[in-house]
């Protein structure tokens, strides 16, 4: 949607301005009849791009200081300040010299005539489309208080979330990297020290020794070969990644990765029953709510199965029949969203079925390094046996030869 700036007279006569955000003059002009305003004159505006450091230059916002900014602002809107001296003050108390500067452009573009839902929108790299979407309903119903109330709730347990995730798999990744720097340790520094000593004595060497050997020579030798081919590799993917058609292959992957895909699928799950619930009962339309979901959800192959369900909804079917096509959810969340969709309560049975998911997430996650770790020594012991045997059989048959 464009911004329009609009001259007119209100009831008593007077002369406004100001400016609005929608899909044409005529949009416009609605919204001004409805707040009984008579448009002189409506005109796009055109804003000029502003130059900003590439964001690998920028000090990242991160959750947490969003979630802290919406606490911040439900308590002072809460309190009657004006949204210009609010956005002012934070400004100046963030340590954040981004945000700070993001804030004080909000406070330009409010003092400018412009609505909060538009400034935000200007800085949509930060602010998410349902972030947007709740402030606008806010603005709309006089509730903003209530509105930055219900986005803190709703960044507090998407943190948390994401923190029990990254506890769980730390341990794991860790492990793995130790293993992967060993590894490269071995074959550059230590083999080929037992391999000059073994050909000296020209000992018969077994099969895995051999083995670790050319393993070893292909790791000094190609090295370079090796590390091009990482970054190549690496490049690749992440470029691959960030197209339309690899980020859905990927999301879609992510989801199938044996112990941790079926923890992330009801992760998701969980964050798109509490950002549609948000929605619901903060009024903004079904439709719309079911696409911001879907991109709030943070998984594109998610996001699609959601659309879907918008699809049906658009034919005229009902929730609970989008549900059951989009094939998501269990029964059991199933006759929940029903019960919603029967009794009018479908934000209440949503956030319900968001808690549920969110308590299988956190038994799963509490289970998972459990069940990684008897496969990490599996792995780990394997490794060390074939060490053992490619180096200390030949010793063995060195000492032998010594001792005949």
């Amino acid at each position: 949607m464009a911004t329009f700036s609009y001259r007119g007279r209100n009831q008593a006569g007077e002369l406004v301005s100001g400016a609005l955000e929608g899909a044409s003059p005529d949009s416009i002009a609605s919204q001004l009849l409805s707040k009984q305003i008579t448009p002189i004159a409506i005109d796009e505006k055109i804003e000029k791009e502003s130059f900003e450091l590439p964001e690998l230059f920028q000090k990242k916002i991160t959750l947490d200081e969003l979630t802290m900014l919406c606490r911040q602002m439900y308590s002072l809107t809460r309190a009657g300040v004006v949204l210009n001296r609010a956005f002012r003050g934070l400004a100046e108390s963030v340590n954040n010299p981004r945000l700070s500067e993001v804030l004080l452009d909000i406070e330009s573009s409010l003092n400018s005539g412009v609505n909060l839902a538009t400034a935000l929108r200007r800085h949509s790299n930060i602010f998410n489309s349902l972030f947007i979407s709740i402030v606008q309903v806010g603005e709309n119903s006089g509730r903003l208080d209530l509105a930055f109330q219900q986005l803190s709730s709703y960044m507090e347990m998407e943190r948390d979330t994401r923190r029990r995730i990254s506890s769980a798999v730390r341990y794991p990744m860790f492990v793995l990297i130790a293993i992967s720097v060993a590894i490269v340790i071995l074959n550059i520094w230590v083999i080929p020290v037992f391999a000059d000593l073994f050909s000296q004595f020209g000992a018969n060497l077994p099969l895995p020794t051999k083995i670790l050997i050319t393993m070893s020579n292909f790791f000094v030798e190609q090295w370079p070969w090796l590390l091009f081919f990482l970054i190549v590799s690496v490049s690749g993917i992440r470029y691959y990644v960030n197209t339309e058609k690899g980020e859905l292959l990927w999301d879609k992957t992510k989801l199938k990765i044996p112990l941790v895909g079926f923890i992330l699928e009801r992760a998701t799950l969980a964050r798109f029953g509490r950002s549609f619930a948000l929605m619901l009962s903060s009024g903004v339309p079904l439709i719309q709510a079911l696409e911001l979901a879907s991109q709030a959800v943070g998984n594109s192959y998610m996001g699609g199965r959601i659309r879907s369900m918008r699809e049906g909804i658009q034919r005229g079917e009902s929730l609970l029949r989008s549900a059951i096509q989009s094939e998501m959810f269990t029964p059991l969340v199933l006759q929940m969203i029903q019960v919603g969709e029967e009794t009018g309560q479908v934000d209440e049975m949503l956030n319900e079925v968001a808690g549920f998911y969110e308590q299988e997430v956190d038994y799963d996650l509490k289970n998972l390094a459990s069940n990684i770790e008897p496969i990490l020594i599996a792995f780990i012991a394997g490794l060390v046996m074939i060490l053992a045997l490619g180096i200390f059989l030949p010793m063995w048959d060195m000492m032998n030869v010594m001792q005949g």
